[in-house]
C-alpha cells in the first residue's frame, strides 16, 4: 500500500477485513469545533473516529504528546488493528492531522498506514457515501508496538541543535548539531510579527530554524503536491538531503505534515519534535528569536 491514497482507491477496497479506516481531525482550540462531534455527522462508511488527545499521554500537561508503547497497542487494539492491519488515516480539513496518525503509526512500528489525499472534502465533492452515528464497537485485535526512537526528538535534542548552530558555538556537534529545524507554522507565527492561537504563548521561533508553512506542501485542490514539487519548496527551505531533519510547528500536528511530506519526496526521513513551539516557547531558559 502506498502511503498516499486517492479516493477511487478506498472506494474500491471500503470493507475488507484487513483494511481500518479512522477519522483523527484535530480543531485548534479557537476554532470551536470538534473532530469527533463532526464524525457523528457524516464520515467515511465503515470508518472510526481517534482522537488525538486521547492516544496521548495523559501524565503530561503538553498536548497530546506521543503516549507509552503500551498505551498506544492498547488503544489501536480496540480499534480492531493488529500488526498486519492496513489503515488509512483522513481528516475533516483536507490535510491537517491526518499525517498525525500516519507517523504515530510509523513511530510505534506499523508501516501498513497511509493517508487519504485529499481527505474528507474530496470524498464528498466527488459524491462518495457518507454516514453519521457511532460505528458499532470494533472486534478487539492484539498489537504488538516496535517504538523507532529515530523519528521522535524531545527538547533536549532540539537544545542540543540549537547549540550548535549558534554563531558562538566552537565545533559542530555529530550527535545533532548538523540538524535543521524546519516550523510548519505559518510565517507570521514563526517570525513574531503573529499571536499564536494559545493564549499566553509568545511567537516566535528557535535560533537557527527554517520555515515552511505545512499549507505550502498542499496543492490548490487540497490533495498533496507531487513528489519534485515537494523537493523544490523543502530546497528552498534550506533541505538538501544531507541534513538531518527535526520537524516542529505549535503542538506537533503539522510537523507531521513536514514529516510526510519528505516522506513523499524521497527525502531522509525526519525526527518529529512532539512538545514543538508551545513546549519551547513556555520554558523560560529557552532562547527564542523574532
Amino acid at each position: 500500500m502506498d502511503s498516499l491514497v486517492t479516493t477511487e482507491w478506498l472506494a474500491a477496497e471500503l470493507g475488507k477485513p484487513d483494511l481500518v479506516v479512522l477519522d483523527i481531525t484535530y480543531y485548534l482550540p479557537p476554532e470551536g469545533r470538534t473532530g469527533r462531534a463532526e464524525f457523528a455527522r457524516a464520515h467515511i462508511p465503515g470508518a472510526r473516529f481517534l482522537d488525538v488527545d486521547e492516544i496521548a499521554d495523559p501524565e503530561t500537561d503538553l498536548p497530546h504528546m506521543v503516549p507509552t508503547a503500551g498505551r498506544f497497542a492498547r488503544l489501536v487494539g480496540t480499534l480492531g488493528i493488529g500488526n498486519d492491519t492496513r489503515v488509512v488515516f483522513y481528516d475533516q480539513k483536507g490535510i491537517f492531522s491526518a499525517p498525525r496518525g500516519w507517523w504515530l503509526m510509523r513511530l510505534f512500528g506499523h508501516t501498513k498506514v497511509a493517508v487519504l489525499d485529499g481527505g474528507l472534502p474530496k470524498w464528498q465533492a466527488e459524491g462518495r457515501p457518507v454516514e453519521g452515528g457511532e460505528p458499532a464497537p470494533a472486534t478487539p485485535a492484539a498489537y504488538q508496538p516496535d517504538f523507532i526512537a529515530a523519528f521522535l526528538a524531545g527538547i533536549g535534542d532540539v537544545k542540543r541543535i540549537v547549540r550548535q548552530t549558534s554563531p558562538f558555538a566552537t565545533a559542530p556537534d555529530a550527535e545533532g548539531g548538523a540538524a535543521l529545524i524546519l516550523d510548519a507554522r505559518a510565517r507570521g507565527r514563526f517570525d513574531g510579527t503573529a499571536a499564536e492561537p494559545r493564549p499566553g504563548l509568545p511567537s516566535g521561533h528557535m535560533p537557527g530554524a527554517s520555515n515552511l508553512p505545512a499549507t505550502e506542501l498542499i496543492a490548490p485542490g487540497g490533495t498533496f503536491l507531487p513528489p519534485e514539487a515537494l523537493r523544490e519548496k523543502f530546497a528552498a527551505a534550506g533541505v538538501d538531503g544531507t541534513r538531518p531533519v527535526v520537524t516542529s510547528c505549535g503542538t506537533g500536528i503539522t510537523a507531521c505534515v513536514l514529516a510526510f511530506g519528505l516522506h513523499r519526496a524521497g527525502l531522509p526521513e525526519a525526527a518529529v519534535y512532539d512538545g514543538s513551539w508551545t513546549e519551547w516557547a513556555a520554558r523560560p531558559e529557552t532562547p527564542k528569536v523574532k
